[in-house]
């Protein structure tokens, strides 16, 4: 069966995130890790999302994997493909947004291209081109002091343009509020003028309705999972709302593992320390000392048989920038993540079936590391993080969260334990 819509995502939390959107909207969806090798089966399903590692890798990497992305849900028939970025628009001068957009762009001869990150479920609004992260622009935000990509900017058309070859253009919220066939127009007029992709405005949930009707009718566009939630929904028109299914237990240990700096996954490595035994990992030290790792994991298997342990290695972000001035900001992250990624490993190995990640690089650290192939979807834990089950991993089956780090509230490690069996 041709699939409706493909999506190809930039980080394995968000792939999961719009998974989980999609099925809730109406379109049976799996998620699998990288693109799926020859034979591989997905079964009768609606959507598939192709989760990447490339949020924050060079622009000519990113482009490349994405594009086999893109070229393997084409051959699967796909009538539209999403390029999924985060709602905070998480990226830098040089990419990966625009650099990707455009190389979709001209593999399907599309012209100008809808671009939006708004997600209101989860306080993102588009206004005027500005993003603001609830009540506040994107540069005021946490994210200004995001340890990877700090957002110093919330005029998206600007952000994009830095990023891109062709111009970029924005289509106004009262065009969207004047309905899809507005929208067309508008895309159309700038498309005229020669502009390669347009940032467009949502405030309210039905703006984002209105935005997927007309993005359905061309075969690409770019956003986050409330772009998903309107694609999902004008394409399932009709069909009504999708339900998860139960996910069949896998039994074993739990653990959580959480290397998200952002404020929210901090309160909640706060919140579980009460109820959860705690270790808190120094930075300096896992990228100092390759033994933390192993020194991590017989901490935990010595208290796994009581119950569920949470390790973390999350820090405050005048911690993180001072050690990312003395080790530097990509070597000090890839050697956290990989350190984290072992240690997920170790977990495993001494019997641990359900797994919380917090973080989206170390998720895509971690899940790397399992040998995970795809997920099947169960039900939401918080707006935009799934409980999902992975699907034909060699050594057996887990039961996996992977949160993005500003999802959730302050007790969300003890909801996801919770629902995991």
């Amino acid at each position: 069966m041709p699939l409706i819509l493909g999506a190809v995502a930039d980080d394995y939390t968000g792939a999961s995130d719009l998974a989980n959107t999609l099925s809730r909207n109406g379109l049976s969806t799996i998620q699998t890790i990288g693109v799926p090798a020859a034979g591989f089966e997905a079964g009768e399903v609606d959507a598939i999302v192709v989760a990447l590692k490339i949020r924050s890798v060079e622009a000519p990497s990113a482009v490349a994997a994405a594009t086999a992305g893109y070229d393997w849900l084409m051959s699967r028939g796909a009538r539209h493909v999403v390029y999924k970025i985060c709602s905070t628009f998480d990226s830098t001068d040089s990419g990966n947004i625009g650099p990707v957009g455009e190389a979709f762009r001209a593999r399907a001869g599309a012209g100008c291209v809808m671009v939006t990150p708004a997600f209101p479920e989860t306080g993102r609004t588009v206004y005027l081109g500005h993003l603001f992260v609830g009540d506040v622009p994107l540069n005021e935000s946490p994210l200004k002091d995001h340890p990877l990509n700090p957002m110093r900017d919330s005029n998206l058309v600007r952000v994009l343009k830095r990023q891109s070859k062709a111009p970029v253009g924005l289509v106004a919220l009262p065009t969207v509020a004047e309905g899809g066939a507005a929208i067309m127009r508008r895309l159309a007029e700038l498309d005229e003028q020669g502009i390669g992709a347009a940032i467009v405005d949502a405030v309210f949930e039905r703006d984002l309705e209105t935005i997927g009707e007309a993005a359905a009718q061309g075969p690409v566009s770019v956003g986050a999972s409330g772009l998903g939630l309107g694609l999902a929904r004008a394409f399932a028109r009709g069909r009504g709302a999708g339900a998860s299914a139960a996910l069949e237990p896998v039994g074993g240990l739990a653990a959580i593992l959480a290397g998200s700096c952002s404020r929210a996954t901090l309160d909640q490595v706060a919140a579980a320390e009460g109820g959860v035994p705690t270790l808190r990992l120094s930075p300096q030290r896992l990228i100092e000392d390759t033994s933390e790792a192993e020194c991590a994991v017989a901490w935990a298997k010595d208290r796994l048989a009581a119950g569920p342990v949470l390790i973390a290695s999350s820090a405050e972000p005048g911690d993180v920038a001072a050690l990312q001035a003395r080790f530097g900001r990509e070597a000090s992250g890839h050697a956290i993540e990989a350190a984290l990624a072992e240690i997920a490993a170790g977990l495993v190995g001494i019997g641990v079936r359900r797994l919380i990640v917090a973080g989206g690089e170390t998720a895509g650290a971690a899940v790397d590391r399992l040998g995970v192939r795809a997920f099947r979807l169960g039900p939401e834990i918080a707006p935009g993080v799934p409980l999902m089950r992975t699907i034909g991993r060699d050594d057996g089956e887990m039961q996996v969260a992977l949160k993005s780090g500003n999802f959730g509230g302050r007790d969300f490690f003890a909801r996801a334990l919770a629902m995991t069996r």
